[in-house]
């Protein structure tokens, strides 16, 4: 038994837009350095939650606890700085392609000029971004190339490099395994584990992947009619014991989701 605090403690959380509920009443514990994997089918309203969490969105009702602290009450100021301790890897990457790879990975950096504090360099900004691109099993010298250069691979390495160059306390990736083959899939897969636990974050991943979700995830979550329908170990995905969940997981064309699709 622990009586530790989540890192982050969503209680009621709810968001419509317009008649069409997405999120209806989630509440949802991640543990700090666990990792947290959200499934669900597309609409089914995973980066919403993301986006709400980020501040991106405003809920309509609920409370999003960081360290305890609500920062859907927070102004936009206070806001911001817990924001700029999370790390993000984006669904595509998401790199900006007039800049270099190194810019784009110390591009946070770049923004505020410091590091922990300290005022940065511009040479400083580039090695730290070179070191960064080590950690995700890049040469350095990639820094010197543009988005356009890099495969879809390289590119998701680059943005993951991205998400940890500021040390973040939390990471949220966002299907990070679309669009690339199986193999290259579970290399970034690996990274990200890697990632997470040399940084000691808590993470939290939205995916279709179940292969993915087993590898980077220690819980797991199912979204369902805007609900948390079931909640236990990323192990336990395909033998969670839910009807839906099992549907999901395994795609299959029968069951639960497929009769309230013909509706």
């Amino acid at each position: 038994m622990t009586d530790a605090a989540p890192k982050i403690r969503i209680r009621g959380l709810r968001k419509a837009f317009g008649s069409k509920i997405v999120l209806d009443g989630i509440d949802l514990d991640v543990m700090q350095g666990t990792s947290m994997v959200i499934i669900g089918g597309s609409g089914s309203g995973k980066s919403v939650l993301l986006r709400c969490i980020l501040g991106l969105i405003a809920p309509d009702a609920g409370s999003i606890e960081i360290d305890g602290v609500d920062v859907v009450a927070l102004s936009s100021r206070r806001r911001e700085a817990v924001i700029e301790t999370i790390g993000m890897l984006f669904q595509n990457a998401a790199l900006f392609d007039s800049l270099s790879v190194w810019e784009n990975v110390a591009f946070g950096l770049l923004a505020t000029g410091r590091r922990h504090g300290k005022r940065l360099s511009r040479a400083e900004a580039r090695a730290h971004a070179g070191r960064m691109l080590e950690q995700v099993g890049l040469d350095p010298s990639v820094g010197a190339l543009y988005p356009s250069e890099l495969s879809g691979g390289m590119q998701k390495r680059v943005g993951l490099a991205r998400a940890v160059a500021g040390q973040p306390d939390i990471l949220f990736f966002d299907e990070p395994t679309t669009g690339l083959d199986p193999i290259m899939g579970a290399v970034i897969d690996g990274l990200i584990v890697d990632c997470v636990r040399r940084l000691g974050s808590t993470a939290i991943a939205i995916t279709h992947d179940m292969a993915s979700a087993q590898r980077i995830g220690d819980q797991a979550a199912m979204l369902y009619q805007g609900k948390l329908i079931w909640q236990g170990a990323a192990s336990s995905l395909l033998d969670s014991g839910n009807p839906v969940v099992d549907q999901f997981t395994h795609g299959r064309r029968e069951g639960p989701i497929s009769m309230e699709l013909r509706r």
